[in-house]
């Protein structure tokens, strides 16, 4: 597909993918399994780092690839955007093997909560798709978190860290996030639990992306 097709995509469906960078950032789907305060979405602005996020409809894989174009050309290439992407599990891994294939480097940033969603463990189907994990524990209990992000199920906290956790058979790179500046938590303790459970962590700053 040339570029200028790919162009006509992004005006079609919103803003699939945003550089920033030398990283590339695809945004799959608006649909979500929290309700996080801070979300822009919650906040009636659907924008981060001042990309207007909302999509008219979700692209297909074929789309996805296409707005991408060649991986090779960034650092990392990111499933990220103003959703949840494993909402779209299955589109994410193919596309994610794809890229993978053609030489790039995927990062999924997640809520961490597809094996509750699921009912059942899938990280096993992230090994050979996906390179990177970024796993947003936002507070490092669930008290706070439950304050900030209103999940609809109960102890959302304690699966993203088993998520976490067990993902580390699957992808070779593990990373916990929380966002810095949000009431109630406590940066230097989510770190803790980061190294407690012998993977990376790193600090977010609200409304960026990073």
């Amino acid at each position: 597909m040339s570029e200028h097709n790919a162009s006509i995509i992004q005006i079609k469906r919103g803003l699939i993918a945003y550089p920033q960078g030398s990283k590339l950032y695809l945004n799959v789907t608006n649909s979500c399994s929290l309700r996080c305060r801070f979300c822009p979405k919650f906040t009636g602005s659907w924008r981060i780092g001042g990309h207007y996020l909302r999509l008219a409809t979700e692209p297909e894989l074929d789309e996805i690839l296409a707005v991408v174009g060649g991986p090779r050309n960034y650092d990392e290439v990111v499933f990220s955007g103003l959703g949840e992407p494993t909402m779209r599990l299955y589109t994410v891994l193919e596309a994610g093997k794809e890229l993978r294939r053609l030489g790039g480097y995927v990062r999924l940033e997640t809520d961490g909560l597809a094996n509750l969603r699921f009912g059942r463990d899938i990280t096993p189907d992230l090994e050979g798709n996906i390179d990177a994990l970024s796993v947003s524990i936002q507070a490092a209990n669930e008290t706070i978190y439950n304050e900030h992000c209103r999940p609809k199920r109960l102890h959302c906290h304690a699966a993203a860290l088993d998520f976490a956790d067990l993902a580390r058979d699957y992808v070779p790179s593990i990373t916990l996030t929380a966002i810095k500046g949000l009431a109630g938590v406590d940066i230097p303790a989510c770190e803790a639990t980061a190294e407690a459970f012998g993977v990376n962590f790193h600090k977010r700053n609200l409304g960026t992306i990073d």
